[in-house]
C-alpha cells in the first residue's frame, strides 16, 4: 500500500482521475490495480495498489471495503492497466467491478469509477455506462 504525502488532490471527473493514475502504470509491464480513496470533497486521503501479473489482477473486495471503513471514505476510485494494449474492459473486470459496487453500496460508500489504462488509451467505466 502507499500513501501520499503531499495535499490531498479533488479527483472531480474523468480527466483528473486519469491524469492522477496515469503515472501509476508508466513502466509497468504486469497488471497492477490502484484505489483512490477519497472523502466527501472528492479529495484523495488514501491511495493502495495491488499487484497482478501479466495477464490479470483481482479486484480484492474485501481489502478494499477494509480500507474504505478504516479511512472513512465517502468514494472510491479504481484504475488498472492492460499491458496488452486493449483499453477495453474484459468481462473479468465488468463483473468485478460489480461485485465490488454491490459491497461498496452496503456501507454507503460510492464507486465513483474504474478506469483501465493501455499505453496512451484509458476507458472508463462510467463513461460508458457500465456505473
Amino acid at each position: 500500500m502507499l500513501q501520499r504525502a503531499e495535499s490531498p488532490v479533488a479527483l472531480t471527473g474523468v480527466e483528473a482521475s486519469r491524469s492522477f493514475f496515469a503515472p501509476c502504470f508508466a513502466q509497468s509491464t504486469s497488471e497492477s490495480l490502484w484505489v483512490a480513496h477519497l472523502d466527501d470533497e472528492a479529495r484523495c486521503i488514501h491511495l493502495a495498489s495491488y499487484d497482478g501479473d501479466a495477464d490479470s489482477v483481482d479486484i480484492p473486495v474485501r481489502a478494499i471495503i477494509g480500507d474504505a471503513i478504516r479511512f472513512d471514505s465517502a468514494g472510491i476510485i479504481l484504475a488498472h492497466n492492460h499491458p496488452s494494449g486493449q483499453a477495453a474492459p474484459s468481462r473479468s473486470d465488468k463483473v468485478a467491478t460489480r461485485a465490488l459496487a454491490i459491497a461498496a453500496e452496503a456501507i454507503d460508500l460510492t464507486l465513483l469509477d474504474h478506469l483501465v489504462f493501455a499505453g496512451t488509451d484509458c476507458t472508463s467505466f462510467r463513461r460508458m455506462g457500465l456505473l
